[in-house]
C-alpha cells in the first residue's frame, strides 16, 4: 500500500469514527430528552448505544448492561427468572 492510499484511509477511518459519534451522541441525547419529554425513550437511549458501540467499546460495555438490566426486568414482570 502506498503512503497516498495509507493516508486515505486513515483519514477514512477517522471521519467514520466522527460521523459515528455525532449520529450516536445525537441520538443518545434525544432518547435522555425523551425520559422528560413524550416519545420511546426506552427504544431511542439503546439505538444511540448501538450505533455509538460501532466504534467506542465503552459504548459497547454500556449497551450489554443495558440488555441484561433489560432481561433481569422483563423476567421480574413476567414472573420468571431471565
Amino acid at each position: 500500500m502506498s503512503d497516498v492510499e495509507s493516508v486515505a484511509t486513515t483519514a477514512l477511518r477517522q471521519v467514520r469514527k466522527i460521523v459515528v459519534a455525532v449520529v450516536g451522541f445525537s441520538v443518545l441525547f434525544v432518547g435522555i430528552a425523551m425520559m422528560v419529554l413524550p416519545g420511546p425513550a426506552v427504544v431511542v437511549i439503546p439505538a444511540g448505544l448501538a450505533i455509538l458501540a460501532l466504534e467506542f467499546v465503552w459504548a459497547r460495555t454500556l449497551l450489554k448492561k443495558f440488555k441484561e438490566k433489560a432481561k433481569a426486568a422483563i423476567g421480574e414482570v413476567s414472573g420468571r427468572k431471565p
